[in-house]
């Protein structure tokens, strides 16, 4: 029996991309196929992004370039406004604590969407900083926030940089960085695109490359030499030709799908596994359901059960998925429906399958 493998990332990497990996290229320090692929495969993430910005992509998962985005923007004193409701929100202001920035948190619960936007707006308002930090999709919950407004925000107060974590939404669902006034924007490779967990994306704005040149950081993981390395035909470091290949492919398999029937692709999986979960007598964990993500479903673990026991169970029976973080660890397990795993028949064979675990 084969297993069904529904984690929340990384991802099933399907075969056409799998394949590339297994590819000879030349030197990707010296040779012009690789800087007219790396040009190419920017401009097909800018549509991902939905931005005219420069995209830098980084060797690395995206964590790297989590580091980077915020090591080459934030100084010692600096202020930051962290909206945080879910593991890794608060991680990205105690990440920005840790550099030294002075950081206030508009803290929500984490089955709550981040959509108390007077309450946002005042602490802005207030505060004045020079980053907001905000996450698109809070993956260990399986929520959906509402950046469009977070962006007004910003906007509203001329606040220099909004950072946004978008790793689990991008392709997934729409993401308007030009629109929702983002200035960093994260994305990785091993989610919705469904290729290894290798590569890391930004969308850098020419806002966000001004603080980055004044700032100077210096790092493997430091933005800054991107800038011009295009152009000069110089990265810091050895690019992956592979890595960056096999985005390439994973792009343009989305956008030749058509953007909006990929994002339908994924609402109609989500809303039928959500449909199915209360079936079978579940709750999922969000409150508003409207601000559940479709790439993504957690569930409260039956009382009935333990993680661990209901996890065995559901091994044993060839389902995989995915527990929770920090205190949502043993309360919450999640299915993974993003890129390669929004395919109807997987949740359909994955359910029946969590039918049976559940009757044991």
């Amino acid at each position: 029996m084969n297993n069904i493998y529904l984690v929340p990332g990384p991802t099933t990497v399907p075969a056409k991309i799998r394949a590339i990996y297994q590819h000879d290229f030349g030197s990707s320090d010296l040779d012009s196929d690789f800087f007219q692929l790396y040009s190419a495969t920017e401009q097909l993430l800018q549509q991902l992004f939905g931005t005219t910005n420069s995209v830098v992509m980084m060797t690395g998962e995206a964590m790297l370039g989590l580091w980077g985005g915020l090591k080459s923007c934030l100084q010692p004193g600096d202020k930051v406004v962290s909206i945080a409701n879910g593991v890794f929100g608060r991680g990205i202001g105690e990440m920005a604590q840790s550099l030294g920035a002075e950081v206030e948190f508009v803290e929500f619960p984490f089955y709550e969407a981040a959509s108390d936007f007077e309450r946002i707006d005042t602490v802005v308002k207030r505060v004045q900083p020079k980053m907001i930090t905000a996450v698109h999709c809070e993956t260990p919950s399986g929520i959906l926030n509402p950046i469009a407004e977070i962006g007004a925000i910003k906007a509203k107060y001329n606040t220099p940089l909004l950072y946004v974590d978008a790793v689990a939404s991008l392709g997934g669902a729409p993401v308007e960085v030009d629109n929702w006034h983002i200035d960093i924007c994260l994305g990785g490779s091993q989610k919705v695109l469904s290729c290894p967990p290798d590569m890391t994306l930004l969308s850098v704005s020419p806002t966000a490359w001004e603080t980055i040149q004044q700032v100077n950081y210096s790092g493997y993981d430091a933005l800054g030499p991107y800038f011009n390395a295009l152009k000069q035909q110089l990265f810091p470091y050895t690019p992956h030709w592979r890595g960056i290949a096999a985005l390439t492919l994973a792009t343009k398999m989305l956008l030749e799908e058509g953007l909006e029937q990929v994002f339908a692709r994924h609402q109609q999986v989500a809303t039928f596994c959500r449909e199915k979960i209360a079936e079978l007598g579940l709750t999922i964990y969000p409150h508003d359901k409207i601000y559940a993500a479709p790439t993504v479903t957690a569930i409260n673990v039956p009382k009935n059960f333990t993680w661990n026991k209901l996890n065995n169970s559901l091994r044993e029976h060839g389902l995989i998925v995915g527990g929770s973080f920090g205190p949502l660890a043993e309360k919450v397990f999640r299915i993974g429906h993003m890129g390669s795993q929004a395919d109807m028949k997987l949740i359909k064979n994955a359910l029946s399958i969590l039918k049976l675990a559940l009757a044991l």
